[in-house]
């Protein structure tokens, strides 16, 4: 249950032509709490429910929970959830032994591209795809629960 994972921006849309899946997301936050996060989420026609602890100081693990739930179960959850709502679409491109999760956000985020791949350990080595670009594992504006509060189209 703990998620070791590292985060970069996407440089380029090249990952396009790599991925093997594409879904569409929404989710939103129950609790944004810095030592936990609950997130409800649908993830094509599934729900869940995530519950996120504190990050280590260098942003690369932190404990996670998730639950599938009804999709009638997460639409009425995502109404009680804090103001903005994360629309994105993911992209999910294999490379090696790795999954890249390529987040490309809408809205009130439209503009933003991240990838993450998770990890088997912290020191886990990957090829990185030229796509990718600067590291922010750990910058806490990147977070998705950050995104709901201070959105990308505010940043500027």
């Amino acid at each position: 249950m703990i998620e070791i994972e590292r985060k970069f921006l996407v440089m380029s849309h090249a990952f396009k032509d790599e991925a093997d899946k594409k879904t569409r997301i929404t989710q939103g936050f129950l609790n944004t709490h810095k030592e936990r996060t609950v997130r409800i989420r649908i993830k094509g026609d599934k729900g869940y429910l995530t519950v996120k602890g504190k990050s280590t100081n260098d942003g690369l693990s932190r404990f996670e929970w998730e639950k599938e739930i009804t999709l009638d179960e997460a639409e009425a959850l995502l109404k009680l959830c804090e103001p903005i709502l994360i629309d994105k679409i993911r992209y999910e491109v294999t490379l090696g032994d790795h999954v890249f999760e390529i987040d490309e956000f809408f809205g009130d985020n439209q503009g933003l591209i991240v990838a993450e791949v998770e990890l088997k350990t912290e020191n886990d080595t990957f090829t990185k795809p030229v796509w990718l670009g600067k590291e922010v594992t750990g910058v806490i504006k990147y977070y998705n629960s950050q995104l709901s509060k201070v959105p990308f189209k505010e940043w500027h």
